[in-house]
């Protein structure tokens, strides 16, 4: 326990009978309960780690290999049902590339009341982030630009696993639509920049040993990517609700909707036509209005949080 905040991690693990039980050993002792989320394993990690030494309460649930977004999100209401409010809910990865020292970093914003949302960001710690695989280093440039335009505020890392929520968010979060596997911290940062809560960032390491990545590139981005172009239009349409209304919400609406114009040859207007008797590429112009309605976008997410708190 922080400052009467409990202290939880969940580990989602599918596979991680060489790992997990050091996860469990070397947790830090103010976490109050570890819940192991077993997502369909084919080894020996469920038995080993309810054997393993814990030094809080551990539970051991199976999920039946439904992804690891699933996994988490069993964990997360196991806790909602389990554990006394205020608690903060961590996430850390089954295969030990966390470093559990680096726990007090990701819960410490939310225990204070400067956050209620905390994203590990191996990119702010240097050392370990040049230790990443190459490939990996451009993939999380690639998602971070994506990221960043379909949730309207700057991010850096966002495939990192390692997190931490505070129960007034989990308590509100829409568990039926809650995205289930590869993808779900895009999927969080979106849904979270949508409803106005606040989202921090702190430097934390990864641990690379010889482990392989089971994600294939091309299923992953085009299905995340599909996913975030949704999520993306789904948060902007938000804006349309009277209590989201702002004068930046407007003009990003506003500016969205000139972008999209410039590319569909049935919708039309003045402007576009004025530009283009002057020379302007439409191509030119659509990436102008999106890059106006990209900055009004985080204008309206900075005041929407702003409103909330």
């Amino acid at each position: 326990m922080l400052d009467n905040h409990h202290i939880a991690v969940v580990v989602p693990a599918r596979d991680e009978e060489e790992h997990i039980t050091n996860v469990i050993e070397t947790l830090p002792d103010y976490v109050d309960m570890v819940v192991i989320v077993n997502d369909g394993s084919q080894d020996a990690t469920h038995e080993r780690a309810q054997h393993a030494n814990s030094p809080c309460e551990l539970v051991v649930l199976n999920n039946g290999g439904k992804g690891v977004g699933s996994a988490i999100d069993c964990g997360h209401q196991y806790l909602l049902e389990h554990l006394p409010k205020p608690f903060v809910s961590g996430v850390m990865a089954g295969d030990g590339q966390m470093n559990p020292d680096d726990l007090i970093s990701v819960v410490q914003p939310i225990v204070n009341g400067h956050a209620d949302h905390v994203k590990g960001n191996r990119r702010a710690h240097e050392e370990g982030y040049n230790l990443m695989p190459a490939a990996r280093r451009r993939a999380t440039k690639i998602l971070g630009f994506v990221t960043t335009l379909a949730s309207g505020q700057p991010i850096e890392d966002p495939q990192c696993g390692f997190t931490a929520t505070s129960s007034s968010v989990l308590e509100s979060w829409d568990w039926q639509r809650s995205w289930k596997g590869y993808g779900y911290p895009n999927y969080w940062l979106i849904n979270l920049s949508r409803h106005g809560w606040r989202i921090a960032h702190v430097p934390v390491e990864s641990i690379y040993k010889n482990e392989t990545s089971g994600i294939k590139a091309f299923p992953f981005f085009s299905n995340v990517g599909l996913m975030m172009a949704i999520e993306h239009h789904r948060r902007n349409l938000a804006w349309l609700k009277p209590r989201n209304l702002t004068p930046h919400s407007l003009f990003a609406l506003l500016a969205y909707g000139l972008g999209w114009s410039a590319f569909l040859p049935w919708f039309s207007n003045d402007l576009e036509a004025e530009l283009a008797g002057r020379g302007v590429p439409l191509l030119l112009v659509g990436v102008f209005f999106w890059y106006m309605a990209h900055i009004f976008d985080r204008m309206a997410v900075r005041m929407h949080r702003e409103l909330r708190t």
